[in-house]
């Protein structure tokens, strides 16, 4: 790669700020869930949250396509790193933080991740060979996974604090010598916003040339999103298949944010440190897939490939609802962390592969709003009162399998189709 050194730089910047948010996007749910015993209440404001982000998300493609992708993933570090630090400064200036900063802290990085992901693929597609996306997108899972791994550890330590000068992790007593108290949650966010500051200073220092001549497309904001409609219309194969190959994303991303912590309080009546370290197994899971997904499917196609692993997660999936394991839900948590990370980097290559540089912006966000509509209207049916209600959670990994399923017979009715692209 003739940008390696601005790739690494960028790998650099993303370990950093995305450590922090997994901490900051691991705490939320878990305090909302099993500090104030609020899920319901959480469930509905993250399906509004949610939904608040489909028009942003489809004007934030138009800003990735237009600008230069360093000013764009820049801008969006300062002002993630701006709102955490001004919420963790009044958390430390009154000793606590109301429901609804926390909120809005959570608010502010879902509406950060609807830029930061497609800003960082696009950002790693220009400064990239096209013979070199696979490998790339490989690295990025790989560090995405460790990142999330150690954040799923620091998470167990900072949510719950130490006992005898141990910490308890993937089920197993780590003796510590001291003992670390447990963190309020805008020291957490003081952490999170320290890490943007550093990102920061990362991304100024990213030179590089592009690894193809980038075409800015003029016109209105109006004019630049239709395009992006515009060329997915044309390309229905890969509209179909960039929806329904999301899908295991979908349902995972619920039940991150809503899901997991009733599943583990309610359903396996466990301590936190199962809560913690189902993140840390999913990373196991997903760094596994970033490291050896390519060599297991070398020799099948990229769509046959999904589709046997979409298949793997819908019958997890069902096992889980039915279950009340907790070594299970260990081994669930690999296999989801397998499956969607082996799903997202066989998805990205195939579709950069499909897909030019100067409307990816703007193809990421069409399929970025249809995935938060989707999202949105999985948290509003999950904060229903029967899934909230005692162990119900499991009929919400249940219909988890079941939308996935859904999506799954599109990509098998267009299946020639798209191996012959």
């Amino acid at each position: 790669m003739k940008n390696i050194r601005a790739f690494r730089l960028l790998l650099a910047s993303n370990a950093i700020s995305g450590f922090a948010q997994g901490i900051s996007m691991l705490s939320i749910p878990w305090y909302f869930g099993s500090v104030l015993n609020e899920s319901s209440v959480f469930n509905m404001a993250a399906g509004i949250i949610t939904l608040t982000t489909i028009v942003w998300s489809l004007y934030a493609g138009t800003i990735i396509d237009k600008y230069p992708r360093k000013k764009v993933f820049l801008g969006i570090n300062i002002c993630g790193g701006l709102v955490l630090g001004s919420v963790a400064t009044y958390g430390w200036y009154h000793g606590s933080l109301p429901s609804s900063l926390v909120l809005l802290v959570f608010g502010a990085t879902m509406f950060v991740y609807s830029i930061y992901f497609p800003a960082l693929y696009a950002f790693s597609q220009e400064i990239t060979e096209r013979e070199n996306y696979g490998k790339m997108n490989s690295r990025l899972e790989i560090q995405n996974q460790s990142i999330s791994m150690l954040a799923g550890a620091a998470g167990a330590i900072l949510l719950s604090g130490t006992k005898n000068q141990c910490i308890n992790l993937l089920g197993v007593e780590i003796p510590l010598g001291f003992d670390i108290h447990r963190w309020e949650l805008w020291q957490i966010f003081r952490l999170d916003a320290s890490a943007y500051l550093v990102s920061i200073g990362l991304i100024m220092l990213i030179r590089y040339i592009p690894s193809e001549e980038q075409i800015k497309e003029e016109g209105t904001v109006l004019e630049r999103m239709k395009s992006g409609f515009s060329f997915l219309k044309k390309n229905s194969l890969l509209f179909w298949f960039g929806n329904a190959s999301y899908a295991i994303f979908v349902v995972l991303l619920v039940e991150v944010h809503l899901l997991l912590s009733p599943y583990v309080s309610r359903h396996l009546h466990a301590e936190p440190f199962v809560y913690t370290s189902a993140e840390i197994w999913y990373a196991i899971g997903a760094l596994f897939a970033g490291l050896a997904i390519r060599h297991i499917f070398k020799n099948i196609h990229t769509v046959r490939a999904i589709i046997i692993l979409m298949i793997i997660t819908i019958t997890g999936l069902f096992v889980t609802a039915f279950t009340q394991s907790v070594a299970w839900f260990f081994a669930f948590s690999v296999l989801i962390g397998v499956t969607n990370a082996g799903t997202r980097i066989l998805r990205i290559t195939y579709l950069y592969k499909h897909i030019p540089n100067a409307i990816i912006g703007r193809a990421s966000s069409v399929f970025n709003v249809i995935n938060i509509m989707l999202r949105a209207g999985l948290s509003f049916l999950f904060a229903a009162p029967f899934f909230t209600t005692g162990d119900h959670v499991v009929y919400a990994y249940f219909s988890g399998g079941v939308f996935i399923l859904i999506w799954l017979i599109p990509i098998l009715l267009m299946y020639r189709r798209l191996i012959a692209q």
